[in-house]
Parts: C-alpha cells; structure tokens; sequence
C-alpha cells in the first residue's frame, strides 16, 4: 500500500502530532507498505537526525514544504502555499492519502486528495477550537471560525479517527460525520519502572521530598500555572520537564520548582521513573501522551476529568481526576498522593497494567484496519457509507465501543460520573526534493 502522510508537525519537532506520524510512518515500513511523509519545513538550521529501520535501514522519505513561524509561537511551523504538495502527492502515487491533524497543509492535502479522487483519512489530533478559546481569538469568534474549518476539512474526508473517546463525541456534536475511534500507542519498555535512578531522585529531592512531575510544552494552553500550589506544598518537590513561552512565568511563579528543559529518549524515561506522582494540568488533551508514559513507568496520574484523560485514567485506581481549570483540586490532590505512598504504588502498579497491550504495533496495526475499510468503501466493494463508532472496529486496547450520536457511555476502566472527581463539593508537477532520510 502506498499511503502520503499529510501532516502539520513532524521531527526535529516534539509534540503528539510528530510523535505519532513517525510511529505510523514506522509501522508502514515494518509491514511492507511505502508511505511519503509531507510536513512544513523546519526552522533553518534546525537538525535533522537520520531514521531508519531494521536490518536494511529503509529510509523513510520527507518532503519539506517551505514554511514561517507562527506569529507569538515561532515552535509552530505553517507550510505556505506551494505546488510542492500536489507534486509530491501525485508524484507518490498514493492509495489512500493519511492527513495527520490536518488544518493549514492538511486542509490544502484534502483538496488534493479530492482532486486526484483519493480516499482520505483524517486524524482529529489538535483541539485548535479550544486553543482559539484559550488565546482568546476573536472573543469567541476564533473558536466558531477553528469548528468551521476543522467541519469542513473533515466533512470531506472518507472517515475521520479520533483519539479518545471524548473527542470522538465532541466532533460528533460539530457536525462532523464518520467519526471511529483510533487512540494512541506507548512503547512499555523504553518507559518502564525500571529505569527509576535513586541517584537522580536524591538530586532532585535532597531533602526526601515526594517528587510531582508534569512534562510536557509550557504553553498558556497547558494550565503549568496550576500547579503552584502543589509547588508551595510541604514534603513536596515539584518537577517540570519541557520547554516553551511560559517557561519564564512559571519560574517566577513556582520558585521551589525544579526545571529539568526539554528531555528526549532514555534520559526522559529515566526521568519519568524517577518521579513519585505525575501530573498533567492542561483541559484542552485529545488524547494525552504524556499520561500513556507515566503510566507504564508505574506512575499514579493526577489528571483534568476532560478530553483524552478520561479514557485514560482510572479514578481511584490508577490515579485521580480533578476539574479542570481547579488549582485548588490540583493540590488537594496531590496532597493527598504525597501523603499515601502505598496508595501510589497500587495506582502505579495498576496504571502500568492497563497500558502495557497498546503497543504502537497494535494501534498501527488497526490503523492498517482503518485503511482497509476506508479502501474498500472507495471502491464500493462492502457497499458501505461508513458510520459512527461501534459499526467497525474493536480496538482491543483497553478503549471501550461507544456510538457517539448517543448519550455518553464510559469506556471500560472510566469513571461513570467524570464529575465526581477531586475537588467535587470540596496541481501541475514541478521538481519535489525528498529527503532520503527523515526527521
């Protein structure tokens, strides 16, 4: 199968979309299939490592299409418009086209793919519309303008894969259709308890303090400030691991605070394991990453009862759901973490429990699933339109079938009441240059 890979971030970049189209394109490879990956162009000078796989080292093709930092976020690249694309897509001969959070290149991929009269595939990555919230776009207009594109762009696509269960409903409730469920993956050995560094913990903690970590960007989006009070609590140290333009804010805020930066490969699992309780603050996760790695390093998680977490954590299980935006949940919470250390290591211990079967090979291996069924309708072989979550695919990943045209129903390992949570009552061809290596 040949498969083009549009998508809107991919390595030298860190963040969810990048990991998970480098997984997929991976996965692709592995099973003898040839993707083309298509993404904005890096910062200049920015470096990009050589990737390869397995004995013949195949390497994945990366066409860079030129691009401008987003104005007040210069992480964020936006490609700009080029005949690049469509070249590099028809050039590639693709079955089905894969638009990777599609919303500047992904949206152009789309009216590519149209055009060629390719089947698309779009994965709902990005909360853009509460992002437009956030940075208070338009006093609102900014979020009704980021659900008219996300409608539009996905309206079009032949099946559209949301990552939890929550952002599946929420689409759904936008008007978008053919929405099925297609979570992430976590590789459980790379993060693994194991990888706990004594030495590393009584660096961070030289008094015994309990170590409370979130990683992730510093971004106004990830509520990082919530966590001040946890910083001002007793007995606990907390750890931030990431970088981005709140880092200064966040310094000032949380003076006790250790910041660790940005933390790649085994030295971030080692810094995972070496923490005693993860925390992840910001409301507006699809899906959440950083929680999936957390739990397999036998972290507890205290996280918001909205988006991605909910499919992921299991209150009073594997750890703790607080309201978002709640500061004051954020710290009664972990509070009452630092204080049970048998408690943490059963949520630990359960967590690690419930992820070990995602593997990237099993959530790769429905993706191919997913691409089959999508494959068949364009050719009008099963006779079928699609349809809403529960007419296809068992995920087996531990994330239960849900209609999303109905009312909620929790996944399995879900707390029935979110609400009850911490903190409750208290076209023409030109030259297209591909990398022989990628990103």
């Amino acid at each position: 199968m040949r498969v083009a890979i549009v998508t809107e971030s991919f390595p030298p970049e860190v963040n969810g979309v990048a990991h998970s189209v480098l997984r997929t394109a991976e996965h692709l490879v592995r099973r003898g299939h040839q993707p083309l990956v298509i993404t904005p162009a890096p910062a200049r000078g920015a470096h990009c490592p050589p990737h390869s796989f397995g004995p013949d080292a195949t390497p994945i093709p990366v066409v860079r299409i030129p691009s401008l930092p987003l104005p007040g976020y210069p992480q964020v690249r936006i490609a700009l418009p080029s005949r690049q694309l469509a070249a590099a897509i028809s050039g590639h001969r693709p079955d089905l086209v894969h638009l990777a959070g599609p919303f500047v290149l992904g949206a152009r991929g789309m009216e590519v793919a149209t055009s060629l009269g390719l089947p698309a595939v779009a994965v709902y990555q990005t909360d853009l519309a509460g992002y437009a919230h956030a940075y208070r776009a338009g006093r609102g207009l900014g979020e009704a303008a980021a659900w008219h594109r996300i409608r539009t762009i996905h309206r079009a696509a032949t099946r559209t894969l949301a990552p939890s269960t929550p952002a599946a409903q929420d689409l759904t409730a936008h008007g978008v259709p053919r929405v099925q469920l297609w979570p992430r993956g976590v590789d459980s050995v790379r993060f693994h308890p194991r990888h706990r560094d004594e030495t590393l913990h009584r660096a961070l903690a030289p008094g015994g303090e309990v170590l409370v970590g979130y990683v992730g960007r510093l971004a106004p989006e990830k509520r990082v400030d919530l966590l001040a009070g946890a910083s001002a609590l007793p007995g606990v140290r907390v750890v931030v691991i990431g970088d981005g333009p709140s880092g200064p804010a966040l310094r000032a805020a949380m003076p006790g605070a250790v910041f660790l930066g940005r933390k790649t490969g085994a030295e971030l699992a080692r810094c995972f394991a070496s923490l005693d309780l993860f925390v992840h603050t910001g409301p507006l996760e699809t899906f959440c990453q950083t929680i999936q790695e957390a739990m397999a390093s036998g972290l507890p998680v205290v996280g918001p009862a909205a988006g991605g977490p909910l499919d992921l954590v299991g209150h009073h299980r594997t750890g703790l759901l607080v309201p978002p935006r709640d500061g004051r949940a954020v710290t009664a919470a972990v509070a009452a973490l630092a204080a049970d250390p048998e408690l943490r290591a059963a949520y630990g211990r359960a967590g690690r429990a419930d992820v070990t079967a995602r593997t990237w090979e099993s959530v790769g291996d429905l993706l191919l699933r997913h691409y089959e069924e999508v494959l068949a309708e364009h050719r009008g072989a099963s006779g079928s339109t699609g349809g809403g979550l529960g007419t296809g695919l068992d995920t087996g990943l531990g994330v239960g079938t849900v209609d999303v045209g109905s009312a909620p129903v929790p996944a399995a390992g879900l707390p029935d009441r979110p609400s009850a949570v911490v903190g409750e009552d208290a076209a023409a061809p030109v030259p297209v240059v591909v990398e022989g290596q990628p990103a």
